[in-house]
């Protein structure tokens, strides 16, 4: 299978942040093992950052080559520079991002990188976000885009908007998530000591995010190990010598930071992995009950109607 491309569209006066954060993911996830392709392009041929920064000569826009399922980055630049007339992109980069998504390639913008992005008329009829400074005045442009206030990020049938700088980190690891899978993703934060992840506004949380806002490394282990293991059967003592702490003081500990009970997180481990795996037809529920760690089909009907945390 061919790697995923990554490609950031980087404007003139970009902003750092918005730039080095969702590539910082990405190179991550290289590091981690999944198959991906980096480059960087502008329509003009060297950057100064917002901050003064020079980032030198820069490859142009018309050399990239992408097929579907890669992704383009619009990086946001100082607001000063979008709103004003020097930002005059000319039709061939316009065409070169629309006709990219029609093709099947994917294209995001960070910040307000969406104003250059609703000038292909990719956002009209679109759901889509930007800065919440910027929001009425990017209805106000571009009256045909469905402008979502309050929300951290959307994507929107292979479009994705973001809210602001830090967010693009968060559609970064979302679609990381969508390539290797929520626990690979998660695994890619905790590498950035990011442990709240935060999701867009039309997606729950994966449990494999939830109960991951803390900082002990001995509950983490565990959590990991569960979460890897789920079809093993873990004894408290096990456990304990993973995390270096005795069975009462994990227990203890374990409730403490996550909020519920090493028992009631296994259970809600099996009951989102249940629900991923009944999804491909090719696996029977005999399987999905010992790939989950029961021991019968009796229950996994158990688990799911029966169940509530307490």
């Amino acid at each position: 299978m061919p790697s995923t491309k990554i490609t950031f569209l980087i404007l003139p006066h970009t902003n750092l942040l918005d730039l080095a954060g969702a590539s910082q993911v990405f190179f991550e996830a290289k590091e981690h093992g999944i198959d991906l392709e980096m480059e960087y392009c502008s329509f003009e041929e060297k950057l100064i950052t917002s901050a003064n920064l020079p980032l030198g000569r820069i490859k142009h826009y018309k050399t990239q080559k992408l097929k579907p399922g890669d992704y383009i980055f619009i990086v946001s630049a100082d607001i000063k520079y979008v709103l004003s007339k020097e930002l005059r992109p000319d039709k061939a980069l316009l065409t070169w991002i629309s006709s990219s998504y029609n093709s099947g390639v994917n294209v995001c913008s960070v910040c307000n990188g969406a104003f250059l992005l609703a000038q292909t008329g990719l956002l009209d009829g679109r759901n889509c976000t930007t800065h919440w400074k910027r929001t009425t005045t990017l209805k106000e442009k571009f009256p045909l885009a469905n402008v979502v206030e309050n929300v951290l990020f959307i994507e929107d049938n292979g479009i994705y908007t973001s809210a602001g700088a830090s967010s693009g980190i968060d559609i970064a690891l979302h679609i990381i998530g969508k390539l290797r899978g929520e626990y690979f993703s998660y695994k890619i934060s905790r590498e950035l000591v990011i442990y709240n992840r935060r999701s867009g506004s039309q997606e729950q949380q994966s449990i494999f995010l939830s109960f991951r806002n803390h900082m002990h490394t001995g509950v983490h282990k565990v959590q990991d190990w569960l979460q890897e293991n789920l079809d093993k059967k873990a004894s408290l003592p096990f456990l304990s010598d993973i995390s270096f702490m005795s069975s009462r003081n994990l227990t203890r500990i374990f409730k403490k930071e996550t909020g519920i009970t090493i028992n009631d997180y296994v259970t809600l481990l099996r009951k989102e992995r249940i629900r991923d795996l009944q999804k491909n037809p090719d696996i029977t529920r005999k399987q999905i009950a010992r790939l989950c760690g029961l021991k019968s089909e009796r229950q996994i009907t158990r688990l799911l109607t029966d169940y509530k945390l307490n």
